[in-house]
């Protein structure tokens, strides 16, 4: 299953490049953009953790002070088999 989350990070601004550092060293985190202590990323699921779970781990980085998400796209990988639906 691929599961990938847009999400806005608010920071602190004097603290912001150390919070793109934390988040580009998750696995799953990628900083897309950053201006006046907003961040633009996107995290998805890998082997070890949810990308809900690393969303809520970017919370708890020192200088963040919220985290929006703003998009959500999950959908099944060609190698996986379909979900089943209930009849």
């Amino acid at each position: 299953m691929l599961n990938i989350c847009g999400c806005l990070v608010q920071t602190q601004p004097d603290l912001t490049e150390a919070v793109i550092n934390a988040i580009n060293l998750t696995q799953g985190g990628e900083v897309h953009a950053h201006e006046g202590g907003r961040i633009v990323i996107t995290v998805e699921d890998t082997p070890d953790m949810r990308a809900s779970d690393q969303i809520m781990e970017i919370h708890q980085i020192p200088g963040v002070l919220g985290v929006t998400l703003t998009y959500h796209h999950f959908e099944a990988l060609d190698d996986e088999p379909a979900p089943q639906t209930l009849s």
